[in-house]
Protein backbone atom coordinates (compact mmCIF):
# COMPACT_ATOMS: atom_id res chain seq x y z
CA UNK A 1 0.00 0.00 0.00
CA UNK A 2 1.37 3.55 -0.76
CA UNK A 3 0.50 4.46 2.15
CA UNK A 4 2.80 2.55 4.16
CA UNK A 5 5.89 3.12 1.75
CA UNK A 6 7.99 6.17 3.03
CA UNK A 7 8.92 7.53 -0.30
CA UNK A 8 4.72 8.78 -0.62
CA UNK A 9 4.82 9.93 2.98
CA UNK A 10 4.41 13.39 1.55
CA UNK A 11 2.24 12.89 -0.94
CA UNK A 12 -1.38 13.52 0.38
CA UNK A 13 -4.23 11.22 -1.72
CA UNK A 14 -7.04 12.64 -3.15
CA UNK A 15 -9.85 10.52 -3.06
CA UNK A 16 -12.33 10.17 -5.67
CA UNK A 17 -15.63 12.24 -5.24
CA UNK A 18 -18.76 11.17 -6.31
CA UNK A 19 -20.84 13.64 -4.67
CA UNK A 20 -22.64 12.18 -1.37
CA UNK A 21 -25.15 10.66 -2.66
CA UNK A 22 -23.63 8.77 -5.77
CA UNK A 23 -26.65 6.85 -8.23
CA UNK A 24 -24.21 4.17 -9.00
CA UNK A 25 -20.95 3.95 -7.47
CA UNK A 26 -18.16 1.72 -8.70
CA UNK A 27 -16.98 -0.83 -6.23
CA UNK A 28 -13.10 -0.62 -6.94
CA UNK A 29 -10.52 -2.57 -5.15
CA UNK A 30 -9.15 -1.07 -2.13
CA UNK A 31 -5.82 -1.55 -3.99
CA UNK A 32 -7.20 0.21 -7.11
CA UNK A 33 -8.92 3.16 -5.05
CA UNK A 34 -5.72 3.74 -3.27
CA UNK A 35 -3.27 4.10 -6.34
CA UNK A 36 -5.88 6.33 -8.03
CA UNK A 37 -5.85 8.70 -5.11
CA UNK A 38 -2.23 9.01 -5.32
CA UNK A 39 -2.13 9.37 -8.69
CA UNK A 40 -4.45 11.93 -8.64
CA UNK A 41 -2.11 13.88 -6.35
CA UNK A 42 0.65 14.14 -8.46
CA UNK A 43 -1.19 14.72 -11.58
CA UNK A 44 -2.73 17.99 -9.83
CA UNK A 45 0.91 19.26 -9.47
CA UNK A 46 2.38 17.96 -12.70
CA UNK A 47 4.72 15.96 -10.90
CA UNK A 48 6.94 14.02 -13.55
CA UNK A 49 9.40 11.60 -11.71
CA UNK A 50 10.25 7.89 -11.11
CA UNK A 51 7.79 7.00 -9.02
CA UNK A 52 5.00 8.72 -10.63
CA UNK A 53 6.05 6.45 -13.89
CA UNK A 54 5.89 3.15 -11.77
CA UNK A 55 2.47 4.31 -10.13
CA UNK A 56 1.66 4.45 -14.29
CA UNK A 57 2.59 0.87 -14.55
CA UNK A 58 1.02 -0.17 -12.07
CA UNK A 59 -2.20 1.54 -12.58
CA UNK A 60 -2.49 0.04 -15.92
CA UNK A 61 -1.58 -3.35 -15.09
CA UNK A 62 -4.67 -3.11 -12.96
CA UNK A 63 -7.22 -1.27 -15.58
CA UNK A 64 -5.06 -1.38 -19.23
CA UNK A 65 -8.15 0.85 -20.62
CA UNK A 66 -7.48 4.29 -18.24
CA UNK A 67 -6.75 6.43 -21.38
CA UNK A 68 -5.81 9.28 -19.17
CA UNK A 69 -3.69 7.39 -16.99
CA UNK A 70 -1.53 6.23 -20.54
CA UNK A 71 -1.26 10.13 -21.47
CA UNK A 72 0.49 10.90 -18.37
CA UNK A 73 2.44 8.30 -19.07
CA UNK A 74 3.37 9.40 -21.95
CA UNK A 75 3.99 12.78 -20.67
CA UNK A 76 6.31 11.03 -17.88
CA UNK A 77 8.30 9.40 -20.73
CA UNK A 78 9.18 12.12 -22.91
CA UNK A 79 9.93 14.53 -19.49
CA UNK A 80 12.38 12.33 -17.72
CA UNK A 81 13.80 11.23 -21.64
CA UNK A 82 13.54 7.46 -20.66
CA UNK A 83 14.52 4.48 -22.78
CA UNK A 84 12.16 4.25 -25.85
CA UNK A 85 13.03 1.50 -26.95
CA UNK A 86 12.71 -0.17 -23.42
CA UNK A 87 9.34 1.25 -23.88
CA UNK A 88 8.38 0.00 -26.67
CA UNK A 89 9.51 -3.78 -25.31
CA UNK A 90 6.86 -3.00 -22.19
CA UNK A 91 4.18 -2.33 -24.72
CA UNK A 92 5.02 -5.53 -26.09
CA UNK A 93 4.11 -7.39 -23.42
CA UNK A 94 1.05 -5.40 -22.58
CA UNK A 95 -0.30 -5.57 -26.80
CA UNK A 96 -0.01 -9.44 -26.69
CA UNK A 97 -2.02 -9.39 -23.38
CA UNK A 98 -4.63 -7.16 -24.25
CA UNK A 99 -5.52 -7.67 -27.94
CA UNK A 100 -8.29 -5.02 -28.55
CA UNK A 101 -7.39 -2.22 -26.26
CA UNK A 102 -6.66 0.83 -28.45
CA UNK A 103 -5.44 2.89 -25.70
CA UNK A 104 -1.99 0.83 -26.30
CA UNK A 105 -1.70 1.18 -29.70
CA UNK A 106 -2.36 4.85 -29.40
CA UNK A 107 0.62 5.13 -26.67
CA UNK A 108 3.12 3.38 -28.70
CA UNK A 109 2.09 5.82 -31.83
CA UNK A 110 2.94 8.61 -29.46
CA UNK A 111 6.50 6.54 -28.61
CA UNK A 112 7.24 5.51 -32.37
CA UNK A 113 6.65 8.91 -33.64
CA UNK A 114 9.26 10.69 -31.01
CA UNK A 115 11.75 7.60 -31.58
CA UNK A 116 11.22 8.44 -34.86
CA UNK A 117 12.29 5.05 -36.26
CA UNK A 118 10.00 2.14 -36.94
CA UNK A 119 12.03 -0.75 -37.32
CA UNK A 120 11.02 -3.98 -35.90
CA UNK A 121 7.45 -2.50 -36.19
CA UNK A 122 6.35 -4.60 -38.74
CA UNK A 123 7.83 -7.90 -36.97
CA UNK A 124 5.70 -7.14 -34.09
CA UNK A 125 2.50 -6.39 -36.19
CA UNK A 126 3.20 -10.04 -37.89
CA UNK A 127 2.99 -11.13 -34.12
CA UNK A 128 -0.08 -9.82 -33.44
CA UNK A 129 -1.60 -10.72 -36.61
CA UNK A 130 -0.99 -14.21 -35.87
CA UNK A 131 -3.07 -14.06 -32.79
CA UNK A 132 -5.70 -12.08 -34.83
CA UNK A 133 -5.63 -10.97 -38.09
CA UNK A 134 -8.74 -8.80 -38.49
CA UNK A 135 -7.69 -6.89 -35.00
CA UNK A 136 -9.42 -3.21 -36.05
CA UNK A 137 -6.60 -1.38 -33.72
CA UNK A 138 -3.36 -3.05 -35.23
CA UNK A 139 -4.84 -2.47 -38.68
CA UNK A 140 -5.37 1.46 -38.17
CA UNK A 141 -1.80 1.63 -36.26
CA UNK A 142 -0.29 0.14 -39.47
CA UNK A 143 -1.88 2.77 -41.68
CA UNK A 144 -0.23 5.34 -39.42
CA UNK A 145 3.27 3.63 -40.08
CA UNK A 146 3.06 3.54 -43.61
CA UNK A 147 1.46 7.50 -43.58
CA UNK A 148 4.40 8.31 -40.75
CA UNK A 149 7.57 6.77 -42.17
CA UNK A 150 6.72 6.34 -46.24
CA UNK A 151 6.57 2.19 -46.28
CA UNK A 152 3.69 2.35 -49.36
CA UNK A 153 5.98 0.10 -51.45
CA UNK A 154 8.35 -1.47 -48.87
CA UNK A 155 6.67 -4.74 -48.71
CA UNK A 156 3.56 -4.14 -47.86
CA UNK A 157 1.40 -5.09 -50.63
CA UNK A 158 3.46 -8.04 -50.56
CA UNK A 159 2.34 -8.54 -47.15
CA UNK A 160 -0.91 -8.39 -47.42
CA UNK A 161 -0.62 -11.15 -50.90
CA UNK A 162 0.23 -13.38 -47.84
CA UNK A 163 -2.29 -12.47 -45.69
CA UNK A 164 -5.05 -12.92 -47.92
CA UNK A 165 -3.13 -16.01 -48.91
CA UNK A 166 -4.00 -17.46 -45.25
CA UNK A 167 -7.55 -16.34 -45.42
CA UNK A 168 -8.60 -14.81 -48.70
CA UNK A 169 -12.09 -13.76 -46.63
CA UNK A 170 -9.74 -11.23 -44.38
CA UNK A 171 -11.33 -7.64 -44.75
CA UNK A 172 -9.50 -5.82 -43.30
CA UNK A 173 -6.20 -7.13 -45.29
CA UNK A 174 -8.38 -5.68 -48.28
CA UNK A 175 -9.18 -2.90 -47.06
CA UNK A 176 -5.37 -2.16 -46.70
CA UNK A 177 -4.80 -3.17 -49.91
CA UNK A 178 -6.94 -0.23 -51.05
CA UNK A 179 -5.54 2.21 -48.75
CA UNK A 180 -1.89 1.38 -50.29
CA UNK A 181 -3.14 1.43 -53.89
CA UNK A 182 -5.75 4.28 -53.44
CA UNK A 183 -3.92 6.38 -50.10
CA UNK A 184 -0.71 7.74 -51.27
CA UNK A 185 -2.22 10.22 -54.14
CA UNK A 186 -1.00 8.43 -56.99
CA UNK A 187 -2.74 8.33 -60.27
CA UNK A 188 -4.88 4.91 -60.77
CA UNK A 189 -2.98 3.93 -64.31
CA UNK A 190 -3.97 1.75 -66.60
CA UNK A 191 -1.06 -0.13 -65.57
CA UNK A 192 -2.55 -0.29 -62.19
CA UNK A 193 -5.99 -1.00 -63.04
CA UNK A 194 -5.03 -4.21 -64.92
CA UNK A 195 -3.01 -5.44 -62.22
CA UNK A 196 -5.68 -5.20 -59.80
CA UNK A 197 -8.43 -7.04 -61.68
CA UNK A 198 -6.10 -9.50 -62.51
CA UNK A 199 -5.48 -9.94 -58.66
CA UNK A 200 -8.96 -9.58 -57.63
CA UNK A 201 -10.52 -12.39 -60.55
CA UNK A 202 -7.73 -15.04 -59.04
CA UNK A 203 -9.14 -13.94 -55.67
CA UNK A 204 -13.08 -14.43 -56.45
CA UNK A 205 -12.16 -17.54 -58.14
CA UNK A 206 -11.23 -19.14 -54.30
CA UNK A 207 -14.88 -17.91 -52.84
CA UNK A 208 -16.92 -16.57 -55.26
CA UNK A 209 -19.60 -15.44 -52.71
CA UNK A 210 -17.18 -13.85 -50.53
CA UNK A 211 -18.45 -9.52 -50.68
CA UNK A 212 -14.19 -8.11 -50.24
CA UNK A 213 -13.13 -8.90 -53.66
CA UNK A 214 -16.01 -7.60 -55.32
CA UNK A 215 -16.34 -4.61 -53.21
CA UNK A 216 -12.56 -3.75 -53.53
CA UNK A 217 -12.37 -3.64 -57.23
CA UNK A 218 -15.85 -1.76 -57.38
CA UNK A 219 -14.32 0.94 -55.57
CA UNK A 220 -10.85 0.92 -57.31
CA UNK A 221 -12.85 1.28 -60.63
CA UNK A 222 -15.07 4.17 -59.30
CA UNK A 223 -11.44 5.94 -57.96
CA UNK A 224 -10.34 5.52 -61.18
CA UNK A 225 -13.40 6.92 -62.87
CA UNK A 226 -13.65 3.84 -64.83
CA UNK A 227 -17.08 1.95 -66.11
CA UNK A 228 -17.99 -0.58 -63.90
CA UNK A 229 -18.64 -2.62 -67.72
CA UNK A 230 -14.62 -3.27 -67.26
CA UNK A 231 -15.52 -6.84 -65.19
CA UNK A 232 -18.50 -7.55 -67.10
CA UNK A 233 -17.05 -10.65 -68.31
CA UNK A 234 -16.01 -11.61 -64.82
CA UNK A 235 -19.37 -11.21 -63.44
CA UNK A 236 -21.22 -12.77 -66.37
CA UNK A 237 -18.64 -16.05 -65.43
CA UNK A 238 -20.19 -16.24 -61.54
CA UNK A 239 -23.79 -15.16 -62.81
CA UNK A 240 -24.96 -16.36 -66.00
CA UNK A 241 -28.32 -14.98 -66.66
CA UNK A 242 -29.25 -17.38 -69.46
CA UNK A 243 -28.45 -20.31 -67.14
CA UNK A 244 -29.76 -19.09 -63.58
CA UNK A 245 -28.94 -22.51 -62.00
CA UNK A 246 -25.44 -21.69 -62.19
CA UNK A 247 -25.04 -18.51 -60.72
CA UNK A 248 -22.60 -18.73 -57.80
CA UNK A 249 -22.36 -14.93 -56.68
CA UNK A 250 -25.03 -12.71 -55.60
CA UNK A 251 -22.26 -9.76 -55.91
CA UNK A 252 -21.99 -10.59 -59.53
CA UNK A 253 -25.71 -10.36 -59.82
CA UNK A 254 -25.90 -7.32 -58.29
CA UNK A 255 -22.76 -5.40 -60.24
CA UNK A 256 -24.80 -6.88 -63.75
CA UNK A 257 -27.76 -4.89 -62.12
CA UNK A 258 -25.79 -1.78 -61.95
CA UNK A 259 -24.09 -2.16 -65.37
CA UNK A 260 -27.20 -2.89 -67.39
CA UNK A 261 -29.12 -0.46 -65.85
CA UNK A 262 -27.51 2.39 -67.72
CA UNK A 263 -27.94 0.99 -70.82
CA UNK A 264 -31.28 1.35 -72.22
CA UNK A 265 -31.49 -1.84 -74.49
CA UNK A 266 -30.45 -3.90 -71.61
CA UNK A 267 -32.20 -2.64 -68.90
CA UNK A 268 -34.83 -6.17 -68.87
CA UNK A 269 -31.41 -7.99 -67.91
CA UNK A 270 -31.15 -5.32 -64.73
CA UNK A 271 -34.42 -6.24 -63.76
CA UNK A 272 -33.48 -9.75 -64.41
CA UNK A 273 -30.66 -9.49 -62.35
CA UNK A 274 -32.88 -7.79 -59.59
CA UNK A 275 -35.46 -10.33 -59.69
CA UNK A 276 -33.20 -13.12 -59.20
CA UNK A 277 -31.49 -11.78 -55.91
CA UNK A 278 -35.03 -10.90 -54.49
CA UNK A 279 -36.37 -14.54 -55.19
CA UNK A 280 -33.52 -16.30 -54.73
CA UNK A 281 -29.76 -15.02 -54.36
CA UNK A 282 -30.32 -12.47 -51.44
CA UNK A 283 -34.25 -12.22 -50.58
CA UNK A 284 -33.79 -10.98 -46.80
CA UNK A 285 -32.77 -8.00 -48.26
CA UNK A 286 -35.81 -8.23 -51.42
CA UNK A 287 -37.01 -4.63 -50.35
CA UNK A 288 -33.66 -3.40 -51.43
CA UNK A 289 -33.58 -5.04 -54.91
CA UNK A 290 -37.08 -4.14 -55.28
CA UNK A 291 -36.43 -0.50 -54.65
CA UNK A 292 -33.56 -0.76 -57.39
CA UNK A 293 -35.93 -2.42 -59.43
CA UNK A 294 -38.42 0.31 -59.40
CA UNK A 295 -36.09 3.40 -60.14
CA UNK A 296 -34.78 1.53 -63.15
CA UNK A 297 -38.65 1.36 -64.35
CA UNK A 298 -39.41 4.96 -63.02
CA UNK A 299 -36.48 5.83 -65.18
CA UNK A 300 -37.17 3.76 -68.35
CA UNK A 301 -40.83 5.63 -68.51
Amino acid sequence: MYQERPEWEDVIPLPQDDGALPLAQIAYTDEYAEAMSYLRALMAKDEHSERALEITEHIIEMNPAHYTVWLYRANIVFALGKDLRKEVEWLNEKALRHEKNYQIWHHRQLIIDKLDDSTGEADFIAKMFQKDAKNYHVWSYRQWLVKRFGLWEKGELEYVEYLLEQDVRNNSAWSHRFFLVCGNGQELTEEIVQRELGYVSDNIFLAPQNPSPWNYIRGILQRAKLPMSRIEKTCTYYAPLDNPEKIKSSHALDILAEIYSTIPEQKDLAIQSLDLLSSTYDPIRTNYWNYRKTQIQKAAA
